[in-house]
């Protein structure tokens, strides 16, 4: 048995265009394009061409997305590519991935005005959607450059008689905290208990591990842990990351304020992988209401991922106006001083 395979030379990349102040795009007309700072991709140079009113009659009433190569290109000499236009913020949530429906066509970029989607979405539609934030909006271009194919001799898969299933540890560990079989500790917080195990705490948290087996060891074996300082619904939501690597669901509209609450939680105990994790949720929640109290919550507990989100949505000068005039932003001048004196001291502040 021998076997062979055909493989692409190809190249990915990916830009993000911002367009901020949409509202005062609308006054370009059908036609006309607003065009995005040239940029580098998959050895070439590109850049996009936003149509607000659509780049034409019949796609007038949607938004409209064109790539186009800047690169000189000579004689025949073609540039093979294919690309795809998201919104980042789907793409962030995992509601659409990054990748080009089946059958993508791959287009000649040299010599063309560009290639893209006159109907990318309906302006009704995106105005009434949870894209369009602080009449602001940023769009992902995925590109994939073919540049030619090869052949070469792949050595022979030998027949496979058992293919494992992935691993469900995290669902046998979630099954133990939610029948609480064999359970060892109990905490109580406010009003509500819950049953746990120490070995399995100890292995996720090295202050669980110093609390129940170290010098900070509280209660007996039958004790109860009392906790005051913590929400119910929070404590709940940490025990269940320790236990399954998953963030428990909860309303849609409390999911900032509980990330802010798990995120502080998550450095008490010192469960980085969950603190970085509540981070990367809540940079899609900045905004020009919430971006003071995220800026001085990341600043109290050492996000530095979380803090360059904030400074560079603060780095719009509508943004920094903005969040200048809020209440939020009134109380973090009067507990985090010394953040307020960092965001003056931004060139947006000037």
């Amino acid at each position: 048995m021998s076997a062979s395979a055909i493989v692409a030379d190809r190249a990915s990349g990916y830009h993000l265009l911002t367009v901020d102040g949409y509202s005062c795009t609308k006054t370009v007309p059908t036609g006309e394009p607003l065009k995005s700072h040239q940029f580098a991709a998959c050895g070439h140079r590109w850049h996009i061409e936003y149509y607000p009113n659509g780049q034409t009659s019949e796609s007038a009433d949607h938004l409209s997305f064109f790539l186009c190569l800047d690169d000189n290109v000579v004689g025949s000499t073609e540039v093979k590519a294919r690309h795809s236009f998201w919104f980042v913020d789907a793409v962030q949530k995992e509601e659409v991935l990054p990748s080009f429906p089946s059958g993508a066509a791959v287009k000649n970029y040299a010599g063309s005005s560009g290639w893209g989607t006159s109907k990318f979405i309906k302006r009704e539609a995106f105005e009434k959607s949870k894209h369009l934030k602080d009449d602001s909006f940023t769009i992902r271009c995925d590109i994939v450059v073919i540049n030619g194919f090869s052949t070469k001799m792949a050595e022979a898969a030998a027949p496979k008689f058992v293919s494992p299933p992935p691993s469900d540890l995290n669902k046998h560990l979630g099954v133990l905290l939610k029948t609480e079989k064999g359970a060892d500790v109990v905490f109580r917080v406010g009003s509500e208990t819950f049953a746990a195990h120490r070995c399995v705490l100890a292995s996720r948290s090295p202050v669980f591990s110093a609390e129940l087996f170290g010098a900070m060891k509280e209660g007996g074996t039958s004790g109860v842990i009392h906790i005051d300082d913590i929400e119910a619904q929070v404590f709940k939501a940490l025990l269940y990351f320790a236990y399954t690597d998953k963030i428990l669901e909860t309303k849609e509209e409390d999911e900032d304020t509980m990330f802010q609450h798990l995120l502080v939680t998550a450095d008490r105990y010192d469960m980085e992988r969950l603190k970085l994790v509540c981070e990367e949720r809540l940079c899609g929640y900045i905004d020009v209401g919430t971006v003071a109290t995220i800026l001085a919550l990341a600043d109290q507990h050492h996000c530095v991922g979380l803090k360059k989100a904030c400074f560079d949505f603060l780095s719009s000068h509508a943004n920094w106006r903005a969040v200048v005039a809020t209440e939020s932003f009134q109380r973090v001048y009067i507990s985090c001083p010394s953040v307020v004196m960092k965001l003056i001291d931004m060139p947006s502040a000037e």
